[in-house]
């Protein structure tokens, strides 16, 4: 699989592109479909976004509003609205709590958190945005060990 960068810097898939991706939130009770192409990844280290995601950044692929199907449970679909925010929203499943798309304030843009996608992607991060807010204890994950599933547990002292 490879891919290009189109004219209108979005990226596509030149083999075997999927016809769409599916997402939901962790109870199952909403689910979603996107259809290509995604606009744009990238993380964004906001202070909203750090408290919206509970981490260190909140990893975001953009889309236009058309290339949104919520498949089911779209009524248990609840959005925030920052009233100090020009753009910024947030959605969420009133069930579970799950981070969920939803459309900037002014415009036809939709903000997808990527977690809330199952499945491959076919776009990675480009860039970090509002890199000078980051968290004051944010590392590079590149620079901490890594463990296919949860590390070996230090054995008890002997007493």
């Amino acid at each position: 699989m490879s891919s290009k960068i189109n004219q209108d810097n979005t990226t596509s898939i030149t083999d075997n592109e999927p016809q769409a991706f599916d997402g939901s939130c962790l109870c199952g009770q909403v689910s979603l479909r996107i259809t290509p192409p995604l606009k744009l990844m990238q993380y964004c280290h906001c202070a909203r976004c750090r408290k919206v995601t509970g981490s260190a950044h909140a990893s975001n692929i953009y889309i236009d509003k058309s290339q949104l199907q919520w498949v089911s449970g779209e009524a248990l679909v609840k959005r925030f609205e920052h009233p100090d925010a020009k753009y910024y929203a947030a959605a969420f499943c009133s069930n579970c709590g799950s981070s969920l798309p939803w459309q900037v304030k002014q415009g036809d843009t939709v903000v997808v958190p990527a977690g809330c996608l199952d499945g491959k992607l076919n776009i990675e991060p480009k860039q970090n945005i509002y890199w000078d807010s980051r968290a004051c204890w944010f590392k590079d994950s590149g620079e901490l060990p890594k463990f296919a599933e949860l590390p070996p547990r230090k054995p008890k002292p002997a007493e």
